[in-house]
């Protein structure tokens, strides 16, 4: 029996989906229907279909059969979940697609890395498709990482099959020329693959450019006019709703304007109490519903829209012959709540829960990072003067948005003091990968902690060790806690770990269930507040810091980098 038998009647479906109302996306229209499956494919869409003594039979009781949900630009990492973990998550909430680089993993471990999360993905209901990362690292000058990402590899990865694209093509590359940037968007016109942007805060001019370098999709607009340009000069626009960046509410006025033909959804980054507490992709449904959206127009924009953009909407995006069978049953369209999915053809979840949980793959023994145990000493700032101008790094309003802030610290015994009353904490990125031993030590204003350190080597986009503290000592605990460990997140007080959240795999993400990821990240927020943090998400805010894609100022272990002129610069004035 093969998928043409069924689609043409000559053979009795695997299952059928029946008593249910189609929303049917590539046309807009709402009417019953029966979906036949084959296998993991849907072989036909119509009424009373053919059904045979072993055929399944899943009842809608009512509802509407509404396509699987994909998140247009997703970073799994960030969550600190495993891919099995996140599964678990987002799929009993309707997302059985994610598009995702898969960058923090690919740097550590490279391309073995990613090949293991890919196929880590197909024992759950969660399809990633993969974006080949323009360059990886992504930070500008190149920090030092485990494995880097360039042309080569491009030519490697272009040939996997969850291929979909070139990943995070940062603005600052394109514009500035980057060599190996250049030459992977010369393979991808070659092999016929789409190119994705990052252009956060991009004006009319930088905007042309992208859209001149072939720049297909964006997901980095910080107002609905930008967004609105993007998408005047040709670029598919992602409205991005994440844990920390809430951009639906802005943007999503771009749909009164331009319409939402070529306008999608995605979260980029998310916890896991965020999630736990308010849905998914499922969410952005219902707030872009509430924002004024047509029910089957926000449908639209979170399955075939971003499917187009990403040149898969034959295999995903509706429910239609010869797509995955990937199905949710809703009883609303405007309330918008997931009763049951089918993955691939199997119902998966109900009411919020999977039928089976997933079991992760068996993970290798984990080791400490190669990195020497640090002290206090090894983040001294020095100067022979009383007193020294510095460059802060300051945290504005506007979200991971840090802008130059000049403070005069004093000097003690030769060694610049942090100071809480001026809020100027110690920054330092400790080189995880036993390639160089760089721990480079800035300034950072607007963490707000009054004591301390903080350390994360979850931190895109190299996962290097980031710490901030408010005292050297405490620093070096924390840098080596999370050495010792593999990998995670610390919280130190007065020569005492705190909180920890171990992340194993890779140094960055853990197989911990959601449920009990989000207990741990409250754990560490919470402390961090107590300490004076007054950042919407300490922790994100944290590792965000290393991230040079972002204005106006970073830290990486090449030291305080200048984002705009692309370059390190001195601490001290």
């Amino acid at each position: 029996m093969t998928l043409l038998d069924v689609a043409y009647g000559r053979r009795p479906a695997d299952t059928i989906i029946t008593n249910g109302t189609l929303v049917n996306v590539l046309t807009g229209e709402i009417y019953p229907a029966e979906i036949g499956i084959f296998q993991d494919r849907i072989a036909t869409v119509g009424p009373a279909l053919q059904r045979g003594p072993e055929t399944r039979v899943i009842d809608a009781a009512g509802g509407y059969l509404v396509p699987g949900l994909i998140d247009g630009h997703l970073h799994i990492e960030c969550s600190k979940l495993s891919v099995t973990s996140f599964a678990d998550l987002v799929v009993p909430l309707g997302t059985t697609s994610v598009v995702s680089g898969l960058d923090q993993v690919l740097v550590v471990e490279g391309l073995p890395g990613v090949r293991k999360f890919l196929d880590e993905s197909k024992k759950t209901g969660m399809r990633i498709w993969w974006g080949a990362p323009a360059k990886a690292p992504y930070t500008v000058p190149q920090s030092n990482v485990g494995f880097t990402f360039g042309p080569d590899e491009h030519r490697v990865a272009h040939t996997w099959p969850e291929c979909v694209g070139v990943w995070e093509t940062v603005q600052e590359m394109v514009e500035h020329g980057d060599p190996a940037v250049m030459q992977a968007l010369e393979l991808a016109e070659k092999h016929r693959l789409p190119v994705f942007g990052c252009a956060p805060m991009s004006d009319a001019r930088r905007i042309a450019g992208l859209a001149a370098a072939g720049i297909r999709l964006d997901h980095e607009s910080y107002s609905h006019g930008e967004m609105l340009e993007k998408l005047r000069q040709g670029i598919y626009a992602i409205v991005r709703e994440s844990s920390v960046a809430h951009f639906l509410q802005e943007n999503i006025q771009v749909v009164s304007k331009a319409g939402a033909r070529r306008v999608a959804f995605c979260t980029d980054d998310v916890h896991a109490a965020d999630v736990l507490a308010g849905g998914h992709m499922d969410k952005l449904v219902r707030m872009a519903v509430k924002a004024g959206v047509d029910p089957v127009t926000a449908i639209q924009m979170a399955t075939v829209n971003c499917a187009e953009m990403y040149r898969i909407d034959d295999k995903v995006g509706s429910i239609a012959p010869g797509r995955f069978a990937d199905v949710l049953i809703v009883d609303s369209l405007e309330d918008f709540r997931v009763r049951d999915v089918v993955a691939a053809g199997e119902l998966v979840a109900r009411d919020g829960r999977l039928i089976s949980p997933t079991v992760p793959p068996a993970r290798g023994q984990v080791t400490k990072f190669p990195v020497k145990a640090v002290t206090a000493d090894d983040f001294a700032l020095r100067s022979e003067q009383a007193a020294v101008d510095v460059l802060a790094i300051g945290f504005t309003e506007q979200v991971f948005v840090r802008k130059r802030r000049d403070v005069t610290l004093p000097v003690l015994n030769g060694i610049v003091e942090p100071s809480v009353e001026k809020d100027a904490l110690l920054v330092t990125v400790v080189e995880r990968y036993g390639k160089t031993g760089n721990m480079p030590v800035a300034v950072v204003s607007g963490m707000g902690i009054r004591e301390g350190a903080i350390a994360t080597s979850a931190a895109p986009d190299d996962n290097n060790i980031i710490c901030v503290g408010a005292s050297r000592a405490d620093m070096a605990l924390a840098v080596n806690a999370v050495a010792e460990m593999g990998g995670g997140q610390v919280i130190v007080v007065d020569g005492q770990v705190r909180e920890r959240l171990p992340l194993p795999i890779a140094g960055i993400v853990s197989d911990l269930p959601a449920a009990e990821m989000a207990v741990a990240e409250q754990r560490l927020d919470d402390l961090a507040r107590e300490l004076g943090c007054t950042l919407p998400s300490p922790l994100m805010y944290l590792f965000f810091l290393s991230i040079t894609a972002i204005p106006d100022y970073a830290v990486t272990d090449l030291g305080l980098v200048d984002c705009v002129n692309l370059e390190v610069v001195e601490v001290i004035q």
